[in-house]
């Protein structure tokens, strides 16, 4: 349940996995889905404390990115990329590497230093033609980076990049991208509705002329 809310219903998520926590706080998906659901919240200080918990239980390396992460949001970007660094990255998968190498930016990117975040996004898996599930987010972030060391056009070729790679719409490289190239975007809906008072006013207006024709034939022949 709290995996299939997580997404669209946080706050909810958030409420079943703190039950799930008091029937099975020993079972260790509970915990991670637990971390996850307080993640999604915000809540990064308990979010942290689940995510060790359940990496205790398992011995496993993949919350690590995340627990990293976690200590981005508590506001301690040192913290993470002493995490960056440590022998446990070397033990995740490919994916689980990318995930560190954006976390780890991240951090440099909260500490401000721009040039280190960009150095950092560079890396075989940026520079691959091949599409992975997470070449978006990759391009995306380094495309960021760029935009915000002021390299508009370098920025906008890796939005363009992020655009063809993000088959699943899970960021928004093509509304960033649109707006380097100074594309304006119009409801459709506050057009239709622009439309439909003009022509309503127009009637209006019409209408009015009509009356004022018969009124003045009436007086006419009297």
């Amino acid at each position: 349940m709290v995996a299939r809310l997580i997404d669209e219903d946080p706050e909810g998520a958030y409420g079943y996995s703190r039950v799930a926590l008091r029937l099975a706080s020993r079972v260790a998906a509970v915990r991670e889905a637990a971390g996850f659901a307080a993640y999604a919240n915000q809540k990064y200080s308990e979010a942290l404390a689940e995510f060790r918990a359940a990496r205790r239980m398992t011995g496993t390396v993949e919350l690590w990115p995340v627990m990293a992460d976690c200590e981005r949001g508590l506001g301690r970007p040192e913290k993470a990329l002493d995490m960056a660094g440590a022998p446990e990255v070397h033990k995740l998968d490919k994916a689980g590497q990318v995930e560190m190498r954006l976390v780890a930016a991240g951090a440099r990117r909260d500490m401000d230093q721009l040039d280190a975040a960009i150095v950092t996004l560079q890396s075989p898996e940026l520079a691959s033609n091949s599409v992975q599930p997470w070449t978006a987010r990759l391009r995306y972030a380094y495309a960021d980076a760029l935009l915000a060391a002021g390299r508009d056009g370098e920025a906008r070729e890796w939005f363009a990049k992020a655009v063809e790679a993000d088959r699943d719409g899970s960021t928004d490289a093509s509304d960033r991208l649109a707006e380097l190239d100074g594309v304006e975007f119009v409801d459709a809906l506050d057009e239709s509705d622009g439309e439909a008072a003009k022509a309503s006013e127009s009637e209006e207006n019409h209408g009015g002329e009509d009356g004022d024709e018969i009124a003045d034939e009436a007086a006419d022949k009297d």
